[in-house]
């Protein structure tokens, strides 16, 4: 009776994980599919142009994601306030990290306005950090619809309603195709704008997105309860302590991780031009899995931030447990995908007719064949990370990340890429073992905190 009772309650965990998942994976699927559409017409317009948007799309992504660490700490906090049914302290909540989100983006706009300056410093050629400059002084701008929808989403995950999530990025992602079609290419009475058109796409689409979010708190009965922009103006000097101290860390792990990324960005333009956007196909190709796994790992972080507010240790462990199993069914899926059908994935960046046997391809194909390999770890870091911030735990997996990706995996994808020549395949085997170790230490911290955690009434 008991060993029935178990399997009953492990297969409510799994569908609760799954249903708050789902939309979550849908809706990342859907904001990748712009960064993919930007990525796939881009290669279609100019090898050049693809080049120049991977490394101004790379600059914005890296700031971006630092400053959504503070949008992100607001969803275990608000979930666990939403577990002990204090919907003030949601409320208190959202709006501290609006406030510090907004702050972080008007400093960002410093970096971004020199971006020209700054890729070249850091050894990117001239004509390609041109191009990429202007891709950056229009995509700049947002910033601060991309922070809010990512304090958005973070809410909406800890009242647990993700559907406005999928719907908002769904419609955001189309929107972004058309825009792309008409403002890179000329069609449709549009100019022909290239890097720009793909820059303005990209903010429309954000504020697109936004406006969708706000028309759906500003309808729904439910969200109007809580009241989240009624006297925005006030400070809450505790709440937005507790925001900003979890989420400086956050915000450092995300950047420690892409920046990881980034740099191996900056080490493929150090090779040629050629592995530089071969560089940017596999890593999108990569990253739209990746966004799978997010979902995984976002749900396991409202779910169990609800759990610890409702003192509910049973409902903590079936959650943490039912996000694993989902994630390792889905990395046996997507790594057989990436094994079978590398080529056809690279050549749907290409413009219609590249030559399957030209170097871009080959050097793509062979950079998902090893992304098979880092797509394991890289999904099972990500929900290690997701299970830790359901506990409220972000500085000590600051600092792992730091060591793993740059104490490990870079200067592994120095030596690997340039002291042993094996050029961009050994800059991926450097994020591999990077990604790694990073995975053993999220989960091995995951498995001491719970043995201390304490969730008594």
């Amino acid at each position: 009776m008991m060993k029935i009772l178990r399997s009953s309650r492990r297969v409510g965990h799994l569908n609760a994980t799954i249903g708050l998942a789902f939309p979550l994976i849908v809706g990342n699927l859907a904001q990748m599919a712009t960064h993919l559409t930007d990525t796939v017409m881009m290669g279609w317009y100019g090898i050049a142009e693809l080049a120049a948007v991977v490394l101004g799309a790379t600059m914005f992504s890296t700031i971006f994601l630092v400053g959504s660490g503070f949008a992100m700490a607001v969803m275990p906090l608000a979930a666990e306030a939403e577990g002990a049914r204090d919907l003030g302290q949601v409320r208190r909540v959202v709006r501290m990290g609006f406030w510090i989100s907004m702050i972080f983006g008007a400093v960002s706009l410093i970096p971004m306005i020199f971006s020209e300056s700054v890729l070249i410093a850091l050894g990117q050629q001239r004509d390609t950090a041109a191009l990429a400059s202007r891709y950056i002084n229009i995509a700049m701008w947002g910033i601060f619809p991309a922070l809010t929808i990512m304090l958005l989403k973070s809410f909406f995950l800890a009242v647990i309603r993700p559907r406005i999530v999928l719907w908002s990025t769904v419609l955001g992602a189309v929107s972004n195709a058309f825009a792309d079609y008409a403002l890179i290419f000329g069609n449709w009475g549009f100019p022909e704008l290239g890097v720009e058109g793909a820059a303005i796409a990209s903010v429309t689409t954000q504020f697109f997105s936004l406006l969708i979010m706000l028309v759906f708190i500003e309808r729904d009965a439910i969200m109007r309860s809580y009241s989240l922009f009624n006297r925005i103006w006030r400070v809450d000097l505790s709440v937005f302590r507790s925001v900003f101290m979890l989420g400086w860390p956050i915000g450092a792990t995300l950047v420690a991780e892409t920046g990881m990324f980034a740099a191996t960005a900056l080490m493929m333009g150090w090779i040629d031009t050629e592995s530089l956007a071969a560089h940017g196909i596999a890593l999108q190709v990569a990253a739209f899995f990746f966004m799978i796994y997010l979902g995984f790992a976002n749900a396991s972080t409202a779910q169990l931030g609800r759990a610890v507010g409702a003192r509910d240790m049973a409902a903590f462990k079936g959650s943490a447990e039912a996000a694993v199993i989902w994630t390792l069914i889905s990395i046996a899926l997507i790594v057989t995908i990436l094994l079978t059908i590398p080529e056809t994935l690279v050549l749907a960046f290409l413009e219609p007719g590249t030559d399957p046997e030209s170097r871009i391809v080959r050097i793509g194909v062979t950079l998902l064949y090893i992304g098979a390999v880092f797509q394991a770890w890289d999904a099972l870091q990500v929900v290690g990370l997701g299970l830790l911030r359901g506990l409220s735990d972000t500085r000590a997996p600051m600092l792992i990340a730091a060591f793993s990706y740059w104490g490990v995996g870079l200067p592994l994808c120095y030596i690997f890429g340039f002291t042993l020549e094996l050029g961009g395949p050994g800059i991926w085997w450097g994020l591999t073992i990077g990604l790694a170790i990073a995975s053993f230490a999220f989960f091995a911290r995951f498995r001491k905190k719970v043995g201390e955690l304490d969730l008594s009434a």
